[in-house]
């Protein structure tokens, strides 16, 4: 009976144990170390790497037959302070901010105290947060009107995963577009598509940059790179929706689209169009026909490998 006694025992403490927060488990670990080394403390204090004084204060607050006295306790107050606003003045401030959904604490005061009320951008801002809080105001529902507001859902598209890992060719291609201005009144669209790992660029030229365009780039990037293309970066653009978000879904090509603002996170393109530019448009004599340009230009394509 003593047997089945003590492994109950044991058994009740390891389920304790698996109980345990992180810290608390690192505590339970400084006090099997202090009793199994003769109730050393400046040891375990030297091993660990804590403080006598921590070590004292949760020392005073074990005890063994509770390891959960080993948890942190709470540091909320005995005693909460109340708040000191009327129920009137709760009421008007409701009734303020449903007329006026989108008006925040600094709009809402002057018209307290053109009804008598001393309030304070302070106590106005902690009850529209209690209201909240209790359900019993609610945000209009936003109507993104402004195109600032925000991008629009993408049926495939998303944004790359943290966890997405770049190991070999093929795993991210950067793909961006340029503004090119060769002559007075003529505005090209360059593509750029540069893988991140081995740093090879497919190139081309168009006078629109549309979905259609695009995709059409999307053929030449899967005919001339080396390595078959999983996953392709682009900005929020419109060319790169609709037609050609379709076609990355279809050849399985994953797609990741940029938060807004963040031209950082293409880095390899936008330095690859900087190279791009300085040493082939603004050196190259051409007559900036487009024929003899996507030539021209698919030469310059072929340098840049070698």
């Amino acid at each position: 009976m003593k047997i089945i006694t003590s492994v109950l025992r044991g058994t009740s403490r390891l389920r304790k144990i698996r109980d345990l927060s992180r810290e608390a488990s690192k505590r339970l670990k400084w006090f099997d170390y202090y009793n199994s080394h003769g109730q050393n403390a400046r040891l375990t204090c030297r091993y660990f790497g804590i403080s006598p004084q921590t070590f004292y204060r949760w020392k005073r607050r074990y005890d063994p037959r509770r390891i959960e006295s080993l948890e942190d306790r709470s540091h909320r107050p005995k005693r909460l302070r109340q708040p000191t606003y009327s129920p009137e003045l709760v009421e008007s401030v409701l009734r303020l901010r449903e007329e006026n959904p989108r008006w925040g604490k600094y709009k809402l005061v002057p018209l307290l105290i053109q009804q008598g009320y001393q309030a304070s951008a302070t106590a106005v801002g902690k009850i529209l947060r209690r209201l909240k809080e209790q359900g019993i105001l609610k945000e209009p529902i936003p109507n993104h009107i402004s195109a600032r507001k925000g991008q629009r859902p993408r049926p495939y598209a998303i944004r790359k995963p943290k966890e997405y890992e770049v190991r070999q060719a093929g795993d991210l291609i950067q793909l961006d577009t340029l503004d090119i201005r060769p002559l007075p009144g003529v505005i090209y669209k360059h593509f750029t598509a540069h893988d991140v790992t081995s740093k090879w660029n497919v190139l081309s030229v168009y006078r629109r940059a549309t979905a259609t365009t695009a995709t059409d780039f999307l053929d030449a990037l899967a005919k001339r790179m080396p390595f078959p293309v999983k996953a392709i970066q682009v900005y929020g653009g419109a060319e790169f929706e609709a037609l050609f978000e379709e076609e990355c879904q279809r050849r399985g090509i994953k797609l990741f689209v940029l938060p807004p603002h963040s031209p950082k996170l293409n880095g390899g393109v936008e330095r690859a169009h900087r190279t791009h530019t300085e040493e082939f448009y603004e050196v190259t004599d051409s007559t900036f026909e487009l024929p003899q340009l996507r030539d021209e230009l698919r030469q310059w394509e072929k340098c840049t490998i070698q």
